[in-house]
C-alpha cells in the first residue's frame, strides 16, 4: 500500500488530490474555477464605459451645488437687508450691521451698492467660475440681474 501511514489500527491513505479532480490514471486535472483573462478584460472595459460616463454627471452635479450655496447665500443677504432696512430706513453694506450675515465656505459676497433707495449685490465661488446676482429698489443693476430680487447666475 503505498502513501499510507498506520493510525492506531486502520491504515489511511494520504492523496494529494480527492478523487473528483483525478483523472483515469491518477494525475490531477486542472482547476476551472477562476476567470479567464479575457473575461477579466471585458469587465475592465465595461466598468471604463461606465465611468465615462459618471464623472461628467457628477461633475455637473457640484457645479449645481455650488451655484445653489450662492442663491441661498444672496436669499440670506436679502432678508438680512431687509431687516436692517426696517430698523434703520435706509440698506448697508456692513454685514456686522446686519447680524453678522456670513457666506457659506467658499462662497463670497460682495454688497455693490446700499443706499436708502436701494441695493445690488453679487456673491461668487472659488469652486466655480460662476457669479451670481440680485439688486433690489432704485439699486442699479448687477451682472446678468435685470429683474428686482431675483437673483440671476453666469
Amino acid at each position: 500500500m503505498p502513501n499510507t501511514v498506520g493510525v492506531g489500527f486502520r491504515w489511511v491513505s494520504f492523496r494529494r488530490y480527492p478523487a473528483p479532480f483525478r483523472a483515469q490514471g491518477g494525475r490531477p486535472l486542472r482547476s476551472r474555477g477562476g476567470f479567464t483573462l479575457i473575461e477579466l478584460l471585458i469587465v475592465v472595459v465595461i466598468l471604463g464605459i461606465l465611468a465615462a460616463f459618471a464623472i461628467p454627471k457628477f461633475s455637473n452635479t457640484r457645479e449645481k451645488a455650488y451655484v445653489a450655496a450662492m442663491k441661498s447665500d444672496l436669499r440670506n443677504l436679502a432678508t438680512a437687508e431687509e431687516a436692517f432696512f426696517y430698523d434703520s430706513a435706509k440698506y448697508t453694506t456692513s454685514f456686522v450691521q446686519m447680524s453678522n450675515v456670513a457666506p457659506t465656505l467658499g462662497d463670497s459676497i460682495i454688497v455693490n451698492e446700499a443706499t436708502k433707495q436701494g441695493w445690488s449685490a453679487t456673491a461668487s465661488s472659488g469652486n466655480t467660475g460662476r457669479k451670481c446676482y440680485v439688486f433690489s429698489g432704485s439699486a442699479t443693476p448687477v451682472g446678468s440681474a435685470t429683474i428686482e430680487g431675483n437673483i440671476s447666475c453666469s
